[in-house]
């Protein structure tokens, strides 16, 4: 099925910026930079003693953990063909064809990662506006797939944004600019680390991301986009028409829009209909919905 998403990209490590003044900030950055571990956590013990309530601390603490949490180690895997791995041979074997593959991976050790968690809890506690922080703990429940967790903690944050009216700061606490669209372009991103699992338990996800997101922002066209989606591919294609009718409207000339209508139309069976919107779709699209477009034009046409 050729259904869209779009996204923004965004960077969503926290990160500790060297040209700060802050003595302990910079102090750490030089031991991160010499991979100094030892000396890492001597600083931030220092540092808490001298100033707990900093909150580039609760930063600095997460990072450390998270980077303590990733273990590196050899995977032997006998289907791992294809993802680059050394192959294994049989020892003394005519047979050309390796019987595993050596390859690298990594995995997050999860009683140290929660403390990690921990601490950049107690971080957003301190500066609840501090949205670096928030998406710190969402981008890592993505890098360890806790897809439930990452779920519940972005519709916690969607929340909070109709209580602070979107007033977000990022590091040292300075405000962010066009905050409300960089948070909504922000929260698109992770909409498509979801679809792009192309895992079917997680539409629901999806929809429940999607629906709060619409709750406070009815007009925003990426989320009216994405839970039709969710309920397009749960073929339940008149649910799925009725938020994209409403972003056609928003937008006519959104042409992943009016392709993902022409779609929805082409799956209910209605010809007429998913013709004129591969034809706006042409009208109004960049080179390659037009050409997936007249494609598709022409297969109805055949049919």
């Amino acid at each position: 099925m050729k259904i869209k998403l779009t996204s923004l990209a965004l960077l969503l490590i926290l990160s500790l910026n060297q040209g700060c003044g802050q003595a302990f900030k910079k102090q750490f950055n030089e031991l991160v930079s010499k991979s100094d571990t030892a000396g890492q956590q001597q600083l931030l013990q220092q540092w808490a003693k001298a100033d707990s309530s900093d909150p580039e601390l609760y930063v600095a603490y997460f990072n450390f953990y998270v980077r303590k949490s990733k273990k590196s180690i050899v995977r032997l895997d006998p289907s791992g063909k294809g993802k680059g791995g050394f192959e294994v041979m049989e020892k003394d074997s005519s047979q050309k064809e390796p019987i595993a593959y050596l390859y690298g991976d990594s995995y997050y050790d999860p009683v140290i990662l929660q403390r990690a968690m921990e601490y950049i809890d107690r971080g957003i506690k301190k500066q609840p506006n501090r949205l670096d922080m928030r998406f710190g703990k969402i981008y890592m429940y993505g890098q360890t797939r806790d897809y439930e967790k990452f779920t519940d903690e972005i519709i916690i944050t969607i929340n909070y944004s109709a209580l602070n009216k979107n007033k977000w700061t990022w590091e040292d606490g300075k405000p962010l600019d066009s905050p409300q669209y960089f948070f909504l372009n922000s929260l698109q991103d992770y909409q498509v680390q979801l679809y792009e699992t192309e895992k079917d338990e997680l539409l629901d996800n999806m929809g429940r991301i999607a629906e709060t997101i619409l709750k406070y922002y009815p007009d925003h066209i990426e989320s009216l986009s994405n839970l039709s989606v969710v309920y397009m591919l749960q073929k339940q294609y008149d649910k799925g028409l009725a938020p994209l009718l409403k972003a056609e409207k928003l937008n006519p000339k959104d042409y992943i829009v009016l392709s993902n209508i022409a779609q929805a139309y082409k799956l209910k069976g209605d010809k007429t209909n998913a013709i004129k919107y591969y034809e706006l779709t042409i009208k109004y699209g960049d080179e390659q919905a037009i050409e997936y477009a007249q494609g598709q034009i022409e297969q109805l046409k055949k049919n």
